[in-house]
Parts: structure tokens; sequence; C-alpha cells
């Protein structure tokens, strides 16, 4: 059974450059990288509620080659404004992937392509708030 999200990777051939924006983007420095010295191959920050795992890794370790096409699997992060990061994310440099859709009353969703090829989702989610409640965070 699956227990909950542990580690989230996505790939760039340029790991300083995706760390770079990621710092960015969250407001938050990676806590961890790979070597400690030269350029990294792996870099993982930890944010969010429950201090999810987010790491880069360097395009040649990819299992299934590097995609010239926007790659992952399509995750949503929790965000309380779905808009304002959305816009965020694009003031940033990232792209469209699917605009902002009303899935139905308390859930909205947007995707964009970061600026490495990758698919990232957020989300309003209303039962990610419910629990979260009950857990006293």
């Amino acid at each position: 059974m699956l227990r909950g999200l542990t580690t989230f990777n996505v790939f760039a051939d340029d790991v300083t450059a995706a760390a770079a924006w990621y710092t960015e983007f969250f407001g938050t420095e990676p806590y961890f990288a790979r070597p400690l010295e030269g350029p990294p191959s792996y870099v993982e920050f930890r944010i969010g509620d429950y201090q999810a795992e987010f790491g880069i890794v360097d395009s040649r370790f990819s299992p299934h080659g590097k995609s010239e096409k926007p790659a992952g699997a399509l995750t949503y992060w929790a965000v309380d404004d779905v808009q304002a990061t959305f816009d965020r994310l694009l003031e940033l440099g990232a792209t469209v992937h699917d605009k902002i859709v009303e899935r139905g009353p308390g859930f909205v969703t947007a995707s964009v392509i970061d600026p490495f090829g990758n698919i990232l989702g957020i989300m309003f989610n209303q039962h990610y708030l419910d629990i979260l409640a009950t857990k006293g965070a």
C-alpha cells in the first residue's frame, strides 16, 4: 500500500542551473548535494507541510534516457493559491503545460513545464487541507 510521497525527482542537464531556479521558486536552498566538491549530480530540497524531498538528478542518470519532450509523471503539489503560484512559475520562465482548470468544488489544477523539461503540477485540494487539519499541522 502506498503510504505517502517520500522523494520526488526531476531531471536536468544542468543541475546547478535547475537548483538555482528551484531555489528562487521555493525560497529556500537545497539541504543536500552530491558530490560535495565540483558541480552537483544531485541536489535535494525539503518542502511543504510534511517536508517532502524534492530532488534534481543529472539527466545522464535517467533510467530511460533523456527525453526531448517534456517528461515526468504529472504530480500535483498542494498550493493555497493556484493562480498566484501559476503566475510566479511563468514569471520564472516555466511554460504552460495545462491551464488552470476547476475540476470540481474544492479542486483546481494547473501544470507547467519547468525550464529543464519537467512537468510540475500544482493544485488547490480541499481534501489535502482537511487531512492536514486532522494531523494538527
